[in-house]
């Protein structure tokens, strides 16, 4: 006999219809606002030509690898492949001349971030919720110094990764939580903070033993990849133990925690309107969101490993401070939203004012001396510039003549540390035997000294000090020093 189907049914559907139908009309609504607000808040990405350094890095990189070029072999860095793969592939796609495809690349990577932060606070608070979160970041992203905010660089391509696997983390899909871990610090190294939050929803949630399996497999598995992709050991030494100088704490303190703290102070201002409402809240309530107090202390952490503090480290701060500020409001009155909303539109509009304004005394130097660079060479002679200025080569469409692209990985000069740890015997391990052994192999045409008095300069390094002796001075840029090599008949 057929038995009649339940009655609840034809209503869970009913339900679960209008629920998608509901959650459809929020999203149309909701995206495009987001999109809108991720392009205005990144138009200054657009205005220079680069932005820092570590662009002009990746896009020698990018150029080597193009070239038959091995990562972490005659490619290197200290950081892991996942952006020097995305500058290739985007080279490869829109020529290797202009960053403007980087740039678009991180307005996408910066909606998906605001987007995946919406939808995990619209599931836990609610419609109103999701939008607020979604726009306090995009709000607060640019909130630091042009160069380090605007730039299209590792921690802007590491944060949709983070917020993708608390994402999953939220919604218990443990495999593919461990992905976004994995590919988070296949971003950069620091993005495998977000593991922290991350493990302590997965134990709260109750979940049986194979969950943490899958986080595990799912973590690994990218990681494991690229280091069979590059080569193991390189990868290893590159992107985890090699860099122990580098991360040390010793040299130039004073220095240094003057930079953590302005850059500090300058989030700060960028997040004046989410601020208070937080530290409010602590003071009236529990949001019981333990999970994004750890994922903000694991990312505290993060930025203090290495005791540089760039303002680009800061960025990892801006994701859980956006929803820990949306957990809060939802406890305050409804006019601590617009005025949160309010005030973090104006601070956005000073630091995207300061980005289309900011100078760029360091592109325009840079720029002057490959402007020279091309002038005593030809397209196929290799260079060597001796500073911290890697995207001369990039600006200059010059080879480099080694795979060691500024002077910090020779003498750990780095991120202006200038105490006693500076010389040949604290770079990069091994270094300065291939070094050598490079410049003997293909001598470059033309040496920039770049150093214009710092610590890394030719008088205090004695091997760049010799290998100066077989050049001559061919003129001086900017105070950086152009050397030709001798030629026979000029001895």
């Amino acid at each position: 006999m057929l038995t009649e189907a339940p009655r609840s049914l034809p209503y869970v559907s009913e339900d679960r219809g209008a629920a998608a139908t509901s959650a459809r009309a929020y999203w149309t609504r909701l995206l495009p606002f987001l999109a809108a607000l991720a392009c205005v808040t990144r138009i200054p990405s657009f205005r220079p030509r680069l932005w820092n350094p570590d662009e002009g890095y990746l896009a020698v990189q990018a150029r080597m690898l193009a070239h038959g070029g091995a990562l972490y072999e005659t490619v290197v860095d200290r950081k892991p492949p996942l952006v020097p793969w995305l500058y290739e592939a985007a080279f490869a796609l829109f020529g290797s001349d202009s960053l403007t495809p980087l740039r678009v690349c991180a307005i996408g990577a910066q909606l998906t971030t605001a987007v995946l932060l919406a939808s995990l606070a619209r599931r836990r608070w609610g419609d109103t919720a999701g939008g607020t979160a979604g726009t306090l970041y995009l709000l607060i992203s640019v909130g630091l110094n042009p160069e380090d905010a605007q730039a299209a660089t590792f921690e802007v391509f590491m944060l949709p990764w983070t917020a993708a696997a608390m994402w999953c983390a939220d919604r218990r899909r443990w495999g593919l939580c461990g992905l976004a871990i994995g590919g988070a610090f296949l971003a950069k190294q620091t993005g495998g903070a977000v593991l922290v939050p991350a493990l302590w929803m997965l134990w709260r949630s109750g979940a049986p033993s194979t969950a943490l399996t899958r986080l595990s497999v799912g973590a690994l598995a990218p990681v494991l990849a690229a280091a069979l992709a590059t080569t193991p050991t390189g990868f290893v030494f590159w992107t985890v133990t090699g860099s122990g100088a580098y991360a040390s704490f010793t040299g130039s303190e004073l220095h240094v925690l003057a930079r953590g703290l302005t850059n500090t102070a300058i989030l700060a201002i960028a997040c004046a309107g989410i601020v208070p409402p937080v530290v409010r809240v602590l003071r009236i309530a529990r949001t019981g969101s333990t999970d994004l107090w750890l994922w903000l202390a694991a990312s505290c952490a993060a930025v203090l490993a290495g005791f540089h503090f760039f303002g680009h480290y800061f960025l990892q701060l801006t994701p859980p401070l956006a929803l820990l500020a949306t957990a809060s409001l939802q406890i305050l009155p409804r006019e601590r939203l617009a005025d949160a909303l309010l005030a973090s539109t104006c601070a956005c509009a000073l630091f995207v004012t300061w980005g289309l304004l900011a100078p760029r005394p360091e592109l325009t130097h840079a720029q002057r001396v490959a402007t020279a660079i091309r002038t005593h060479t030809t397209p196929h002679d290799p260079v060597l510039v001796w500073g911290m200025h890697p995207e001369t080569y990039w600006l200059a469409d010059r080879t480099p003549a080694s795979r060691y692209l500024t002077a910090g990985l020779l003498t750990n000069y780095s991120g202006g540390r200038d105490g006693p740890q500076v010389g040949e015997k604290w770079g990069v391990e091994g270094a300065w035997g291939v070094f050598r052994a490079e410049l003997s192999a293909t001598a470059p045409e033309l040496i920039v000294d770049d150093a214009r008095g710092a610590p890394y300069r030719p008088e205090r390094i004695r091997s760049m000090s010799r290998i100066l002796g077989a050049y001559q001075e061919v003129e001086c840029v900017d105070g950086a020093i152009l050397y030709r090599r001798l030629r026979v008949d000029d001895r």
